[in-house]
């Protein structure tokens, strides 16, 4: 049986910031501002899609931006969403894509990574190095990008022109299939190219595993990529994906952000409504066990189009 729940959201208006760091000529895709979304879940599990709602809009009350969220637990059937189709500045975000698409390319000549490719590989993920991206982007190429994303059904990401990775429009819908693929059995990705991701996904850097892992019990296997950015308008883009694995759940979080006044106010965003959901699913987990994410995320600019 399936239980659903769909109240409104109350997150506050996008805040502009002063002090622009990085002008740029273009702002990206505009998050829609006609009716306030709703926080919309579903569980298999009686009385979660309810609590779930209820615990993510509060974490989001009193939080100004643009906040979309996205979750999908396999064992207890449960999804929730925000703003699952609001485009999105990807950020560092993309360099899981980036990996995605060289190893679903080289799938498709049965070979292997050469070890030039594992090396940009390990430090786009792990330290999120923007000139190992930026070599691989260009090996790539937009069409072998958007082969992969067709393949993989992430039909409404757009890649970045130009060569700025960094601005590719993303979103929570997407970002849950990609998440889904890396996590799951499927023909787009071999088993061996899942366990890749993964393993870099759980290899980042100190300094960088914030945002969604935040809350999540010690029980619980944790691989996580974020992304932050600055623009001319709407601020702060941050953002963060994970997978979690224990505690009797196999779950993906997606929370993208922008309208914010300060990158450390994005994470403080994204943690909040991490905390939460790693609370309602695995509710038994000692506070004192739970992951305990960084509070100094470090800041690495990438490149974007000037003014």
């Amino acid at each position: 049986m399936t239980h659903r729940i769909s109240l409104r959201n109350r997150v506050l208006p996008a805040v502009i910031t002063a002090g622009v760091l990085v002008p740029v000529a273009v702002a990206g895709a505009a998050p829609a501002s006609a009716a306030p979304p709703q926080v919309s879940c579903t569980s298999g599990k009686a009385g979660l899609a309810a609590k779930l709602q209820k615990d993510i809009t509060a974490a989001l009350a009193t939080r100004t931006g643009t906040v979309a969220v996205g979750l999908h637990d396999r064992t207890t059937n449960t999804t929730c969403t925000l703003r699952a189709t609001t485009s999105y500045d990807s950020a560092s975000v993309v360099k899981v894509t980036v990996l995605a698409t060289l190893l679903w390319d080289a799938k498709k000549t049965n070979r292997y990574l050469t070890s030039r490719e594992s090396d940009l590989a390990n430090a786009m993920i792990t330290t999120s190095d923007n000139t190992a991206t930026t070599s691989l982007w260009k090996q790539l190429g937009i069409t072998k990008v958007k082969g992969f994303l067709s393949a993989a059904g992430m039909t409404r990401t757009v890649p970045g022109a130009d060569g700025y990775w960094g601005l590719t429009q993303i979103n929570v819908t997407d970002e849950q299939r990609l998440l889904s693929l890396i996590t799951a059995k499927n023909t787009v990705l071999s088993d061996n190219s899942r366990a890749y991701i993964l393993k870099l996904m759980g290899s980042v850097v100190t300094s960088q595993k914030w945002g969604t892992p935040a809350g999540a019990p010690s029980s619980v296997s944790v691989h996580v990529k974020n992304g932050w950015l600055q623009r001319a308008t709407r601020g702060w883009r941050v953002h963060s994906i994970g997978t979690f694995k224990g505690g009797g759940h196999d779950y993906t979080v997606s929370v993208l952000t922008d309208g914010n006044s300060t990158m450390d106010y994005g994470v403080s965003t994204i943690q909040a409504v991490a905390k939460v959901i790693h609370r309602d699913l695995v509710p038994t987990a000692p506070a004192a066990s739970r992951y305990t994410p960084t509070t100094t995320p470090t800041e690495a600019y990438i490149a974007v189009p000037r003014g």
